[in-house]
């Protein structure tokens, strides 16, 4: 049975931001493990995943899942190495995956773990290119994009957890692929490192010209990550047919309001039926939960063989979650955003 003196660091929902989060809105608390029951393993978290979606979880808004309530631990995946074990699928030292929270500890009845890959040179990427953002990057482009060879691509926040993946494996299907990203350095990473055609710096002032100039053949799929004037510059430019998939709208997860000027829904509504074009949101577990064995044998060669490059924004320390998590919302981080809570 476990320690009843060990105790858990974790970090709550203080209160529902109104606008952008702040660090009012959480709150660190230690609280003492139980014992462990028949069946029972006892994690230590190693690495949090933090993801623009657990904004949405901090709201009470009707939404595809239940929100976090107020003083319940902040919802997020994570990397975690079995630390006790009462249930017999699980040994001492076993590395797993699973939701599992904003904590130090967590006791899990071992139906919603599983273990992380063998082989992979930090086991942070199962978080990453090889879990949730990866699988939701290649399963729907491939599903709700369906690309096809000489096409062009347009993929938002592209060098982000999912983008990057978007656009790597959209080269692969022989796509030309054009990222939109915050600032040079990151721009300049999409083109350099991971391969892109070109990727528009959506901070320029003159961002909607140059996306027009880096699609002169218009634009086939537009994987959604932002909305916002990206999702504006976009519109003009899709070709008949055009398919958007409809992953994140990061750009208003923190309005309190209405955002101002005209009306585009008519202009929008009248594109999408003259030219036909297909419009779909998703949820990535929901949807094709049952098909993860499919991108785990795509995605896995790949990653490798060095045809899928990842990068990831490491953040020290578990009570540093909720500012990285606020800069993860304002475009902070450059690559996958994680936290280091233990070593590994």
């Amino acid at each position: 049975m476990s320690d009843p003196m060990t105790l858990n660091q974790r970090i709550v929902l203080a209160s529902r931001p109104v606008g952008a989060p702040t660090p009012e809105n959480f709150r660190l608390e230690r609280v003492a493990l139980p014992e462990l029951a028949e069946g029972e393993v006892l994690l230590k978290t190693l690495y949090l995943s933090l993801d623009p979606y657990m904004r949405g979880r901090m709201s009470d808004a009707p939404s595809y899942a239940a929100p976090v309530e107020i003083g319940e631990v902040m919802t997020g995946g994570a990397v975690s190495r079995v630390e006790r074990s009462l249930n017999p699928r699980f040994q001492e030292g076993d590395l797993v995956v699973g939701a599992t929270g904003w904590q130090s500890h967590s006791i899990n009845d071992g139906r919603t773990i599983v273990p992380v890959p063998s082989g992979l040179p930090s086991p942070s990427m199962a978080l990453g290119v090889l879990g949730m953002p990866g699988m939701t990057a290649y399963m729907v482009l491939m599903d709700i994009g369906q690309p096809k060879s000489g096409e062009t691509l347009v993929v938002a926040a592209a060098s982000g957890a999912v983008g990057s993946v978007v656009g790597q494996v959209a080269k692969i299907k022989g796509l030309r692929v054009v990222g939109v990203a915050g600032g040079a350095d990151k721009c300049r990473y999409v083109v350099e490192a991971l391969g892109f055609d070109a990727c528009i710096d959506h901070k320029s002032p003159d961002f909607a010209d140059e996306l027009a100039q880096a699609c002169p053949k218009g634009i086939d799929i537009y994987y959604e990550n932002v909305g916002g004037k990206v999702f504006d510059a976009v519109v003009p430019l899709l070709n008949p047919k055009a398919r958007i998939p409809l992953c994140g709208l990061i750009a208003s997860y923190n309005a309190s309001e209405a955002p101002s000027g005209p009306d585009r829904l008519p202009q929008l509504q009248r594109t999408l039926l003259t030219k036909r074009v297909r419009i779909q949101g998703f949820i990535v577990f929901d949807d094709y939960g049952d098909r993860q064995p499919e991108f785990v044998s795509a995605m896995a060669p790949w990653v490798r063989d060095g045809k899928v490059k990842f990068r990831e924004d490491v953040v020290e320390g578990l009570e540093q979650a909720p500012e990285a998590f606020i800069g993860l919302l304002e475009g902070r981080n450059f690559g996958k955003l994680v936290v280091r809570v233990a070593k590994d």
